[in-house]
């Protein structure tokens, strides 16, 4: 279907939507009278309006999937009024065709047993999750061989690019970082489109910025890329240089998080990853 024909379709399915999400809605739930000879199963659309900030008659054309513009604004109240989770706050956007993503100040999330356990299966391939910010959700005893180290963890900052920008260029696990810096600002640029004026995520910029000058000039320049697989070159006290290949994967259930897996780029370094695992075996093993 095109896209101009898919858009009658669209506006049919919000204005069904709406209208179930309207109706599972009590005035009750929200702290209103429910009132004498109430017919209408959930709130009424006048109620909406009235609880949203806007006028009764655009909440209606919007209910009945007549062609009006939406802000995001707008769809945050509605949506606060019809109590929708994340995922139908998500679906009434693209249902009403607002390009921009609804903005959630929270960025940490909880990594499941399940998706803790594929990173653990990749070892000795070293595998972190990250949300779009760049925190460190979960990693595996590869990913903790080659960057947990002594001086990142002084910094305790759970954050990839605390690690590499506060830490002492002598530290830096990253070897090329005046190629490979440019490139992880300007996709964590490419993800602050979505949460521009957002607390956290403006506190985050505001930190770091002041923590490192560094980073306060790439991000002065405005660029911006999306993730995507890259040859990466690591260094490790014990077994020297590493060329790894990295891949992004998107978790389902965590939007704006991924999976970055490492595999090696060459023989050589093949050989080193499998080198730091039985160092790792070595210095666990008893007595």
């Amino acid at each position: 279907m095109s896209p101009v024909g898919a858009r009658p379709r669209r506006r049919a399915e919000l204005a069904a939507f709406l209208r179930g999400r309207r109706a599972r809605v009590t005035p009750a739930d929200v702290g209103m009278p429910p009132g004498p000879r109430r017919r209408t199963p959930g709130l009424r659309r006048e109620e909406v309006a009235q609880l949203s900030g806007v006028g009764v008659t655009w909440y209606t054309w919007l209910e009945q999937g007549r062609p009006i513009n939406a802000s995001a604004q707008v769809l945050d109240a509605v949506a606060r009024t019809l109590r929708l989770d994340r995922a139908e706050r998500e679906h009434l956007y693209h249902l009403a065709e607002v390009p921009c993503a609804p903005r959630y100040e929270a960025a940490a999330e909880t990594v499941g047993q399940e998706i803790q356990g594929i990173i653990d299966a990749l070892d000795p391939h070293p595998a972190v999750i990250y949300n779009a910010r760049y925190d460190v959700l979960a990693t595996n005893p590869a990913y903790r061989d080659l960057f947990v180290i002594p001086e990142i963890e002084a910094i305790g900052v759970p954050n990839v690019l605390w690690s590499l920008f506060v830490v002492p260029e002598r530290y830096c696990p990253v070897v090329f970082r005046d190629s490979e810096l440019p490139v992880m600002v300007a996709t964590l640029r490419g993800a602050y489109g979505r949460h521009v004026g957002e607390p956290a995520w403006e506190k985050f910029v505001r930190d770091l910025s002041a923590a490192s000058p560094h980073f306060a000039r790439l991000w002065a320049s405005g660029d911006v890329i999306p993730p995507g697989p890259r040859v990466k070159t690591f260094r490790h006290a014990a077994v020297g240089e590493l060329r790894m290949t990295s891949v992004s994967l998107s978790v389902n259930g965590m939007p704006e998080c991924r999976i970055v897996a490492y595999t090696p780029d060459d023989e050589e370094t093949g050989h080193r990853v499998l080198r730091l695992r039985e160092l790792r075996r070595a210095e666990r093993a008893p007595g």
